[in-house]
């Protein structure tokens, strides 16, 4: 094997490493397979268990996903970093009002962050979705939006709900709530994905010019 044959590989693998991602099972099980851990945990042994089940179930997600992709997507991250300190508060202080307020935080700095970068005008809504959706500028703005509102209006709920929920009927929402309330946002904006959706013969009809 030459030199250049042996750096056209090298180069070629590399590539290939990079356009390395997770299958939807695999993305399915490690988004569920936390919220699984949490729920089950204190089910049987309470919110404190709870929350270290979580911790751990959000460390070997990120574990998993490099180990396949050798990246790691910036939403998860997030949310294992403040999982981690909001968990760790949790059991130094013996007081579950910190795993709770971590939702609140959460959504709020999505949504926070989506929105104020559209004020630099940079979209941060495409590196989220790692290219789930293939829609124009205009379509991406008008998304980021509206995820940016969504996240909001979650981060209130939760607010409003932890105060005035048991802790067993909070993990319920959290678990049984903030899912079907993501997926049924989801579902009422694709209208607007299909509208702005860039397709191939598009692609291929730009690049005559």
């Amino acid at each position: 094997m030459t030199q250049e044959t042996a750096l056209d590989k090298k180069s070629e693998d590399n590539r290939a490493d990079s356009r390395r991602s997770l299958g939807p099972g695999l993305k399915l099980a490690l988004e569920l397979g936390p919220l699984a851990l949490f729920f089950i945990a204190n089910q049987k042994f309470g919110i404190f268990a709870a929350t270290g089940a979580l911790m751990v179930g959000v460390l070997a997600t990120l574990g998993v996903s490099w180990s396949v992709t050798k990246r790691l997507p910036v939403m998860p991250v997030v949310t294992a970093i403040l999982v981690l300190i909001f968990g760790a508060m949790t059991f130094l202080l013996q007081d579950e009002t910190f795993i709770k307020l971590k939702v609140t935080i959460l959504y709020f700095l999505f949504g926070a962050a989506l929105i104020g970068a559209l004020w630099f005008d940079k979209l941060l809504l495409p590196i989220v979705f790692d290219a789930a959706f293939h829609i124009d500028e205009a379509g991406w703005r008008k998304l980021t939006w509206r995820w940016g509102f969504f996240f909001f209006f979650l981060a209130g709920l939760n607010e409003v709900l932890r105060r005035i929920l048991s802790t067993d009927a909070w993990v319920n929402f959290k678990v049984f709530g903030i899912l079907p309330l993501t997926f049924l946002f989801v579902l009422s904006q694709m209208p607007l994905v299909f509208r702005h959706e860039i397709r191939a013969e598009d692609d291929n009809a730009n690049s005559h010019f």
